[in-house]
């Protein structure tokens, strides 16, 4: 009866306590209704029948017709909730993915560029909100997505990253002066670079500091991860005969001092990425720490259900009524 139904005024319903006292009144005062007449014997009456035991009735209409006023008196009412969201704050980003030979290290499962993979593409489905480029880099840097809100377009231009499409090397300025050129002209109030990398500077004609620097220039705040397992790690260092990688352990190195520099400048964090799940965690705190700021407007309708009881309660009331001037009359 009350399934999706809420009640403006609750506290009415304290009145329904009234009701268990008014039948102890009753009770209590049933003999008192009726005139009563002492004579010496009753034998020359009449047996009563069935009706006067009914008399109570009356009673039990006014005590369920004074329920229906109550439960009016709370107002039962549906509420029918719309809802729109206006994004009041939002954030370019652009993703800067180291694709050396090193990325295929198999220190992460199944090996860094395919973990990193599959982190970001779940970070770019929690930002229904944003818009999101690719950057990238090896020996050189280049754009493979520019800044979108179309994140299908995003997420198989993400798929499409592979090692190969560069020369080799880890151009770390170039990767971060190639994002930057591509949120240099955005008017989002705020402007973000996700650089990721697992070596040190060795290619490009621009530094990385001259980069850091642009992105301060324009208000660009930078996260680093370096990304890799402490000591050595199983990693390219050969071709076999049949093209195919010949591994081997190599010493994992870092410039995690330059990537701590190139965060500090700009307003961002460095983060060590080890493994899968703290790569995952990395990306989390990320998104945690660059929220888009939603403002979600809500319409209320409310249908008012009151007047069901109000009928009901009449119903009673007249029924009773009735009853009492008619069918009861000559016992009252």
């Amino acid at each position: 009866m009350f399934t999706d139904i809420d009640f403006a005024n609750p506290e009415f319903f304290w009145l329904l306590l009234l009701l268990p006292l008014a039948v102890l009144w009753y009770f209590l005062k049933r003999k008192d209704q009726n005139a009563s007449l002492k004579i010496s014997s009753v034998g020359g009456f009449a047996k009563q029948g069935l009706l006067p035991k009914l008399k109570p009735l009356l009673f039990f209409f006014r005590l369920l017709a004074l329920a229906a006023i109550i439960v009016a008196m709370a107002r039962p009412q549906t509420e029918d909730i719309s809802t729109r969201t206006k994004t009041t704050k939002g954030i370019d980003i652009v993703m800067a993915i180291d694709v050396s030979s090193s990325m295929l290290a198999r220190d992460l499962k199944p090996n860094r560029l395919s973990a990193l993979k599959k982190v970001a593409a779940n970070f770019i489905k929690k930002r229904p909100n944003d818009r999101i480029g690719l950057v990238a880099y090896a020996g050189e840097g280049y754009t493979k997505t520019p800044i979108t809100s179309d994140k299908s377009l995003v997420l198989n231009a993400l798929r499409e990253i592979t090692y190969g499409q560069l020369s080799d090397g880890t151009a770390i300025g170039m990767g971060l002066a190639t994002s930057v050129n591509r949120l240099k002209e955005s008017k989002a109030i705020s402007k973000i670079i996700i650089l990721l990398t697992d070596g040190v500077n060795n290619m490009g004609f621009i530094e990385p500091q001259t980069a850091a620097d642009l992105a301060v220039e324009f208000g660009i705040k930078t996260y680093t991860i370096g990304l890799g397992s402490n000591g050595n790690a199983l990693t390219p260092v050969a071709y076999n005969a049949d093209g195919s990688f010949r591994y081997g352990l190599r010493q994992v190195e870092i410039d995690e001092k330059l990537l701590e520099d190139i965060a500090k400048a700009t307003g961002g964090k460095y983060f060590r990425a080890t493994n899968n799940s703290k790569l995952e965690e990395i990306y989390d705190e990320i998104n945690k720490l660059e929220r888009t700021e939603i403002e979600e407007f809500k319409y209320y309708k409310y249908e008012e259900k009151f007047r069901p009881w109000i009928f009901l309660a009449g119903a009673l009331l007249l029924l009773e009524w009735l009853l009492r001037h008619t069918l009861f009359r000559s016992f009252i």
